[in-house]
């Protein structure tokens, strides 16, 4: 297993910072990792998820959501190609520091027999994570829609 974490601290309350994550029509607007989702934000339920690492090339997969808890976690779950290739299970936790401060702990666990080729991608992905917990934060604290 492989995994990626990152942190961020928002200065918005934990309701405002879940706004700006379940609302997957405006990330084109403001995501550079997440550049389209779509889909219910509901466990069970399956997203269309493009993301694109700084300096890679763009990817489509389609997750399913292992938890969806309003203003605390959102959890799915991806695959490339079939099960136990390269399996990526994706989080956003929040955390309420204060009424308006909230913790962004951004991550996702790789598992599968494909992780020794996609070494160098997982350094790129992280950059990407830093670059998204940045853009939420501005647009969070900003003021930016929902």
């Amino acid at each position: 297993m492989t995994e990626i974490r990152t942190e961020i601290d928002i200065n918005a309350p934990a309701e405002k910072v879940w706004g700006i994550l379940q609302d997957f029509k405006k990330y084109p607007e403001w995501n550079p990792f997440i550049k389209h989702a779509e889909g219910i934000v509901l466990k069970g339920e399956f997203l269309k998820v493009h993301i694109e690492p700084p300096g890679r090339k763009g990817m489509i997969f389609q997750p399913q959501i292992l938890k969806a808890e309003s203003n605390r976690e959102l959890r799915w779950k991806g695959k490339f190609l079939i099960p136990g290739l390269f399996d990526g299970e994706h989080s956003f936790v929040l955390k309420e520091v204060s009424p308006q401060k909230t913790k962004l702990i951004h991550a996702e666990k790789f598992t599968g027999i494909f992780i020794p080729l996609f070494k160098r991608m997982l350094s790129d992905t992280e950059r990407g994570f830093e670059m998204m917990n940045e853009a939420l934060r501005k647009r969070a604290e900003d003021g930016g829609e929902n």
